[in-house]
């Protein structure tokens, strides 16, 4: 197994070298890491940025988009879940969970980049059926500033990494 990830890594890492494939790699990438699926876009940014510095700005302008397109398409799930629960049940659901959101409104999309409740959170706004322009645009506010603070932050701790 652990042959298998790393020769995968390593077929990743040549894929972001390369001018030709490394931005819509990481725009795949991205997009596929803000759906429900267990993945983490953060490492192929910080990889393409290391592979080549030049490309910092245009790296976290791809990622921001692709993966706040991912959370859009994952609103319009949880949105479509809403109405399937809902013709299936003929009742909607409440509890405290939704109650909170309820009250945030899109503002806790905001909050779409945390680990975790990131992605379900996307799911859930759309569950509720909160206004669509507004969330993805909280959406994108929130990923835009982690991929800034943490690829600038992996940059700035690795000047004081040993070298050997």
């Amino acid at each position: 197994m652990e042959a298998w990830i790393q020769l995968h890594l390593a077929t990743l890492l040549a894929a972001l070298a390369l001018p030709q494939f490394g931005l819509s790699t990481l725009f795949i990438i991205a997009f596929v890491s803000a759906t429900l699926l267990p993945l983490g876009s953060e490492p192929a940014v910080i990889g393409l940025v290391q592979l080549n510095p030049a490309l910092f700005w245009p790296a976290i302008g791809v990622a921001t988009l692709g993966n706040t397109l991912g959370g859009a398409l994952t609103w319009w799930m949880g949105f479509g879940a809403e109405r399937a629960y809902e013709h299936l049940a003929h009742k909607p659901v409440q509890n405290r969970a939704l109650a909170w959101l309820r009250r945030f409104g899109p503002k806790a999309c905001l909050l779409s980049w945390l680990p975790v409740v990131g992605d379900p959170l996307c799911a859930v706004a759309g569950w509720l059926q909160m206004p669509f322009w507004p969330c993805v645009g909280y959406m994108a506010a929130g990923k835009l500033l982690r991929y800034i603070t943490m690829t600038a932050a992996f940059f700035w701790a690795l000047q004081f990494w040993p070298r050997g």
